[in-house]
């Protein structure tokens, strides 16, 4: 089978036995960075040596098939550098691929920075989107944020250090710089930092400059209380603009908690009056 193992985003007794055990018996390892992989099991004391095997953003493409192969007569443990294999990481081409040629799939959980900053995040946890990195263009980050400034579920990102205050920045212009966030810094690390505050002030911080892994948590767009005739004008406004009437729905209901349908249906009516 296809064995994907969390391994651990800092703190290295977070590893658990069953980790360990795995990795100590593993005939083959494919790891998105086999140095690194190694200095795992020297400071984990595992005296084992798996034929330790490169897979990366760069070759899963291509080396996806022959690990699912060989995964029919042998078990290949897939590890990332850190946490979860497959979350804005290598894995998720070489599982699909599994999956569709039959080839068992489990995993070992544990340590995953996107559930860790959730947690300790202190905004809502019961809905909440990952939705990665941001893109690194001013532009194209301008208008994915745009399209997530109307979401109600709590949204997580990772943040290179360096583009920080730039995408809270964006995040401030798009979402609000009233709208609730957390920056996570270094989780389960000896220099973990959790700074909470509006998306503007967080921007501010992050201007003199901040160190080491991020991630990026912030609050659901609040529900807004607007008339079905208010936002019946909204969804007219957007499709003059040039969106098709179904997504201008969407996006309203999404905003409103009126139902896409019904807006959609009373736009329809409008027209032909």
């Amino acid at each position: 089978m296809i064995l994907l193992a969390a391994t651990p985003i800092g703190n290295l007794g977070d590893a658990s036995a069953r980790l360990r055990e795995t990795l100590a018996s593993a005939a083959v390892v494919a790891a998105e960075d086999t140095r690194h992989t190694a200095q795992l099991l020297r400071l984990l004391g595992i005296e084992h040596r798996p034929e330790l095997v490169a897979l990366h953003d760069h070759n899963e493409h291509e080396r996806a098939e022959a690990l699912v192969e060989r995964a029919r007569e042998q078990d290949i443990v897939l590890v990332s550098d850190a946490g979860m294999p497959t979350v804005s990481d290598p894995g998720f081409r070489v599982v699909q691929l599994a999956a569709e040629r039959g080839v068992a799939v489990s995993a070992i959980p544990g340590p995953s920075a996107v559930i860790t900053a959730l947690a300790v995040a202190g905004l809502p946890t019961d809905r909440f989107a990952f939705e990665g990195f941001l893109p690194r263009k001013a532009g194209e980050r301008g208008r994915a944020l745009a399209a997530l400034a109307a979401e109600r579920r709590t949204l997580v990102f990772f943040e290179a250090p360096t583009r920080l205050a730039d995408s809270l920045d964006d995040l401030a212009s798009a979402f609000g710089e009233e709208r609730p966030a957390a920056v996570c810094r270094e989780l389960t690390k000896l220099h973990e930092e959790v700074r909470r505050g509006a998306l503007a002030e967080l921007a501010a911080w992050a201007r003199a400059g901040v160190r080491g892994e991020i991630v990026v948590v912030v609050g659901g767009a609040p529900e807004r209380i607007v008339s079905p005739a208010a936002a019946l004008a909204e969804v007219q406004q957007r499709v003059a603009a040039g969106e098709r009437l179904k997504d201008a729905s969407r996006a309203v209901a999404a905003a409103t908690g009126i139902a896409a349908r019904e807006l959609y249906a009373a736009a329809l009516a409008d027209r032909a009056r």
